[in-house]
């Protein structure tokens, strides 16, 4: 069973707020979102007059098309949290700092564990990387024969290429990506065609969800979101 692709604020907030929503249906389909993303994206539109146009955008989806998660604590959901955090539920869910990345992760795990295939829209390179880590983590638990689904991975990029008819890298090998600093990251989460899951470049050991340095990838190519 396919769950709905799980999106963070920082493509939310690109998308909707240059109106692009109908792109990013036409190559997701519908999506969904944790409550504490929803929250991030209305505030981001009302605190700043650049991406205020998200909020109208918002106001307008139906549930049919964009789910809202709910992020009330579980057995389930506070344990993914705390792996990918390293820190309980009732502590990380007080610090607002890549909360929402946390969340996107979190339902897509418990979803997962569940047995359903589930897709992750982060443009964060931390937030691609822990998501990977629990993508290998499930796919190690299938190949010890246990009924779990998988997590992949999309990025904004992603999105937009397949808009475009691009289905490979720029490298022409789909599935890499250049991973020549730390800033070039967030480009790291491509889907692979030929695999179940595909899993962004990371580094020798997965990094927790705490402090990371959060981006937001504009889908125009000029504005940023801070």
């Amino acid at each position: 069973m396919n769950h709905r692709p799980i999106m963070d604020a920082g493509p939310g907030i690109n998308f909707l707020s240059l109106n692009k929503e109908r792109l990013l249906f036409s190559v997701l389909g519908a999506l969904s979102v944790p409550e504490i993303v929803r929250d991030e994206i209305l505030r981001k539109a009302r605190q700043d007059q650049r991406f205020a146009a998200a909020e109208r955008v918002w106001k307008r989806l139906p549930p049919r098309l964009m789910e809202v998660l709910p992020d009330d604590v579980t057995d389930e959901l506070a344990a993914a949290v705390q792996r990918i955090s390293g820190i309980p539920f009732d502590q990380r869910i007080r610090t607002s700092k890549d909360l929402g990345e946390t969340m996107v992760i979190a339902h897509a795990v418990v979803a997962a564990e569940a047995g359903e295939h589930a897709i992750v829209l982060i443009d964060d390179g931390g937030g691609c990387r822990a998501a990977a880590f629990e993508a290998q983590r499930l796919q190690r638990l299938r190949n010890a024969s246990h009924s779990v689904g998988s997590i992949r991975l999309v990025s904004s990029i992603t999105v937009l290429e397949r808009a475009a008819g691009v289905s490979t890298c720029p490298t022409g090998t789909p599935c890499e990506r250049s991973t020549r600093d730390s800033e070039t990251s967030m480009t790291d989460c491509l889907p692979c065609p030929t695999r179940s899951s595909c899993l962004c470049p990371a580094g020798n050991e997965p990094r927790k969800i705490s402090a990371s340095n959060t981006g937001h990838l504009p889908v125009d190519g000029n504005q940023r979101a801070t």
